[in-house]
């Protein structure tokens, strides 16, 4: 039986306790038993073998809350200056989904270098969301973990009615999620939401990310429901909910009964206060693609408002069809840049604690601690620096993030 190994760096950053200056990773196989200081670690465990990274920070793998694998072969963003407005991207990407296809094999080959490159920047976990069941047959292939959301959307009372049956049918292992409040009609998210529900499983649902989305619930007008309603998406079923003046995404879920604390609510971005208040009270995770709503110029979302009410966010890249670059070092940076006043643990955690916590995998990743996967990483630095230059640097240093994994 092989002794515990104790890896030594300049700092370690369990995420869950502060930074250690001279820290210690003590793996037993594919488990984390202690975190602490390198001679601490050295009187508990005196015959451990020790591996010692040098200038370096060991920190927990990262986690992506939210990407569309199956997204990866339709690069919008070189469209960018020929794109007008959130309903003008959605109709280009439709029409590049016809014109490409939705699965195949240059579809796939897309979205396996996708993967492979989100395992290189040092992602372990992603939540996969897809019209299709690709992220579902790639899982295998990714050294790392797959949770893949087969997403449903519809408002017409035939679509509903066709998908539940589907579902209905689906193994239980299958999961079902929505995708957005605009997009799928109140009874099939409220149905969709029961059985995750009943099954245990998060619920991510794409939420405000468009200020014509709140638009259109609050009043059945807009931008956001023209393009619905000239493409058929909506009938004359539909009634926009009943008048509540500050009414927005979030209200609206919650009145759907659609919110706790294993509901995912991505984006995010045209949330109010009161809003902020119902997240913290149900408890719903949030997951931020500043990346995604930089590039869709939909605004930013207010980070430091669900930090002040308790929340701590995951984040996400979306896709290739809405983000140059798909790495969660850049949703850092780009979350630095758009809220300098948030600290740089806060945004730290979000791309792993808060990341693992919003998927229901915490027990095993997003922080160094006991019990938790030895799969971990190796960021080594350039130079000396002090525990808020380091953390400054992780976030900041983007492109020149070079992550070494090390396995227990």
């Amino acid at each position: 039986m092989q002794p515990p190994v104790i890896h030594r760096a300049s700092w370690v950053v369990p995420v869950s306790d502060p930074v250690i200056a001279d820290g210690a990773v003590v793996a037993d196989n594919d488990r984390i038993i202690a975190v602490g200081r390198f001679h601490e670690q050295c009187e508990i465990f005196p015959d451990a073998p020790i591996k010692d990274h040098g200038r370096s920070a060991l920190i927990p793998a990262l986690v992506n809350a939210h990407i569309h694998l199956e997204l990866s072969h339709i690069p919008l963003p070189a469209l960018h200056k020929k794109i007008s407005g959130f309903t003008g991207w959605i109709e280009t990407l439709l029409a590049m989904r016809a014109e490409l296809g939705d699965t195949g094999h240059a579809a796939e080959e897309a979205a396996k270098q996708a993967m492979r490159r989100q395992h290189r920047l040092g992602v372990i976990a992603l939540g996969d969301i897809g019209n299709t069941d690709m992220g579902a047959k790639l899982a295998g292939e990714f050294p790392g973990l797959i949770l893949h959301f087969h997403e449903h959307l519809g408002r017409t009372t035939k679509t509903r009615r066709a998908i539940l049956e589907r579902v209905a049918a689906a193994p239980q292992d299958k999961l079902f999620t929505a995708h957005a409040p605009y997009s799928t009609h109140a009874e099939l998210i409220r149905e969709l939401k029961r059985r995750a529900s009943a099954l245990g499983h998060p619920f991510p649902i794409h939420v405000a990310e468009s200020p014509s989305e709140n638009e259109m619930l609050r009043r059945g007008s807009g931008e956001l429901y023209t393009f619905l309603r000239k493409r058929g998406f909506i009938d004359d079923s539909y009634k926009p909910p009943a008048a509540i003046d500050n009414q927005g995404s979030v209200q609206y879920l919650h009145g759907l009964g659609a919110l706790d604390k294993q509901t995912i609510c991505v984006h995010c971005v045209h949330v109010t206060p009161g809003e902020a208040a119902i997240l913290a009270e149900t408890g719903a995770a949030i997951c931020l693609c500043p990346g995604s709503n930089r590039y869709l110029r939909v605004g930013k979302a207010p980070a430091g408002l669900f930090l002040q009410n308790g929340l701590q966010p995951a984040l996400g890249t979306d896709s290739m069809a809405s983000n140059p670059e798909l790495s969660l070092w850049r949703e850092m940076n780009i979350l630095r840049q758009d809220h300098p006043e948030i600290n740089a643990a806060d945004i730290f955690r979000m791309a792993t604690l808060g990341g693992a916590t919003a998927l229901g995998i915490d027990a095993h990743y997003g922080s160094l601690a006991r019990g938790k996967s030895a799969r971990f990483l190796s960021i080594p630095l350039e130079k000396e620096m002090t525990d808020e230059t380091m953390l400054f640097n992780l976030l900041t240093a983007d492109k020149n993030i070079q992550p070494l994994w090390v396995i227990g």
